[in-house]
């Protein structure tokens, strides 16, 4: 494992932005006083703007933000902006835990409400801070909507300050003539740039430094080449810094040179020449995540470069109809199996027959993907299937449609879970997860198989595609199901001071980095939000359906692919 040989107690350049690995350049610094600025007294109502490239650090910045948020202050954070003027209004109110019952579809009674709170907010001498991230995928009325609850106000102060979080489309969509209301209420703007060549060197070595490393493996040129593939986008560093670790692990060489670096951004990012026309875009919006360590640790060093490209094992079969094939199959084929693939490459390395050829999986292009919805919504149980298939299920079409309800419990140990998310904390949990897709009046589910620095990989229907990440979001806003599993005793809910074997599944799944007694006492919650905080699951310390599903990706069952050929 890399990390020993490295010396490292963590990953540490992993791509889920964990608050001790925060390195503030002097522009992250800026950023964050800007929205400290806008949640203080300076603020004065209104908006402040955030902005900058796919991967630069906005997320991080507003985690450390909300970490400092002061007592009198009331934030509510919307994570999912792709909604209707209603449906954002309904969120703000649940996110400052207002009642809405009687109220829902109506955006009089909800604006009404808001205003009754924030008027006893304001005597209580209290602030209100609505936080939008992701706020370039905000509908023109959407805008509208949050422009007009600036002008919820007393006759001396506006009663909600409004932080926009976007990508630099957030800057061109403000300047809009049909915008300009709310563009001259934007009372703070900072635009995030990526890190210099030195602070690109100096990021590095905090991260390794700080995952317990002591003798830094790069070398100058070497860092400097990791800043020119990455731009100083301190995602992308993390990407390709990692694969460079593995890559020098897998040749047994402990300083890694530009050679290793360069191999390692081609493999972490470059398309293939076919898509290569689309890299500009692809790389300024897309090159968010690869969860590469996840399913990579276990590479045995000096194992081939052809075993490890052909590092998806065989599926177990389905119990349920003996063997995968059709639709099934086809699914399955894109996965791979934490529990079994490193005895299949290794299998297959020393027979010495080289692995059969995949048949090239089809890209489409955002009218195709429009289409193959279109063709899955006509069997809204198939990718229930395909999903259950993953983890050896029984697959037929009355399994599917109990499994499709998504009850907490679908099979013996085996649990469903649907929800809102993220796309980068679903590739980090690194499992199959269904993704509700929506266009022109269809709605089908899609099988996540895969992802890369451009690309997904998903079932849809019964077929196998690759699309742009930057495709998704047109089609998607959120929506997921997932399965996972869990022992029968590991239920919640899990009060303060329970011990036992429940508690015990817990703490062995907070290692390395807790290791207090098998208590649920203060220090495992603190645990417990450290760990949800770098999930992306809200930091409450509550152990509910979510964190145990995090806890659990770990253990043995599918996993995404990473490497998408």
């Amino acid at each position: 494992m890399y990390l020993e040989y490295y010396g490292l107690r963590e990953p540490p350049f992993s791509i889920t932005p964990d608050p001790r690995f925060v390195f503030l350049s002097e522009r992250h610094r800026d950023a964050l006083a800007h929205l400290l600025y806008g949640i203080g007294q300076g603020g004065g109502g209104g908006f402040v703007q955030l902005t900058g490239e796919v991967g630069t650090g906005k997320t991080t910045v507003s985690r450390l933000l909300l970490e400092q948020v002061p007592d009198n202050a009331r934030v509510a954070l919307v994570l999912n902006p792709r909604l209707s003027p209603v449906e954002l209004l309904e969120t703000i109110c649940e996110e400052l835990h207002l009642d809405l019952e009687g109220r829902r579809g109506s955006v009089k009674q909800l604006v009404d409400l808001l205003n009754h709170y924030l008027l006893d907010a304001y005597s209580q001498g209290l602030r209100v801070v609505l936080i939008i991230d992701e706020a370039q995928n905000l509908s023109v009325d959407a805008l509208e909507q949050v422009r007009l609850l600036t002008n919820l106000e007393t006759d001396t102060q506006k009663l909600l300050q409004i932080i926009l979080l976007g990508q630099p489309e957030l800057r061109t969509i403000l300047a809009r003539e049909d915008l300009r209301q709310l563009a001259q209420r934007i009372t703070a703007r900072f635009h995030l740039t990526p890190l210099s060549t030195a602070e690109t060197d100096a990021y590095l070595r905090h991260r390794y430094k700080v995952a317990g490393g002591q003798r830094f493996p790069f070398t100058d040129t070497a860092t400097r080449r990791i800043h020119t593939w990455s731009r100083g986008v301190p995602r992308l560093t993390n990407v390709i810094a990692e694969r460079a670790l593995l890559a020098g692990y897998a040749h047994d060489e402990s300083m890694i040179g530009p050679k290793w670096v360069d191999e390692a951004a081609r493999e972490a990012l470059a398309p293939t020449p076919r898509h290569a026309r689309h890299w500009p875009m692809a790389a300024a919006t897309g090159v968010a995540v690869v969860a590469l360590a996840a399913t990579l640790w276990w590479w045995p060093r000096g194992q081939d470069a052809v075993a490890r490209d052909a590092s998806v094992a065989t599926m177990p079969q389905d119990r349920g109809t003996g063997t995968a094939s059709g639709a099934n199959a086809a699914a399955t084929a894109g996965l791979a199996d934490d529990a079994g693939s490193g005895a299949a490459i290794s299998n297959t390395a020393n027979s010495g027959t080289a692995p059969r050829a995949a048949s090239r999986i089809p890209q489409l292009d955002a009218t195709g993907l429009q289409g193959a919805i279109a063709t899955a919504a006509s069997s809204p149980t198939l990718a229930w299937q395909h999903l259950l298939q993953a983890w050896s299920q029984p697959s037929n079409a009355a399994a599917a449609a109990t499994a499709s309800a998504c009850p907490a419990q679908v099979s013996d140990g085996l649990r469903c879970l649907q929800g809102q998310s993220q796309l980068d904390a679903l590739v980090a949990l690194g499992r199959p997860v269904l993704l509700k897709l929506r266009t022109d009046g269809h709605t089908a589910w899609a099988l996540l198989l895969g992802a890369d620095a451009v690309r997904l990989r998903l079932q849809l229907g019964p077929q196998t595609v690759d699309i742009d990440r930057i495709a998704l979001a047109r089609v998607w806003q959120g929506e997921y199901a997932a399965l996972w599993r869990a022992p029968a005793h590991v239920q919640p809910p899990f009060v303060v001071g329970q011990y036992g074997p429940a508690v015990e599944w817990i703490h062995a799944r907070l290692q390395p980095a807790y290791a207090g007694p098998e208590v649920l006492d203060a220090a495992m919650l603190g645990a417990i939000r450290h760990f949800q905080a770098t999930r992306g699951i809200a930091t409450d310390g509550v152990v509910g359906p979510e964190t145990l599903m995090a806890l659990a990706a770990r253990d043995r069952g599918p996993r995404l692919r990473t490497v998408l050929e």
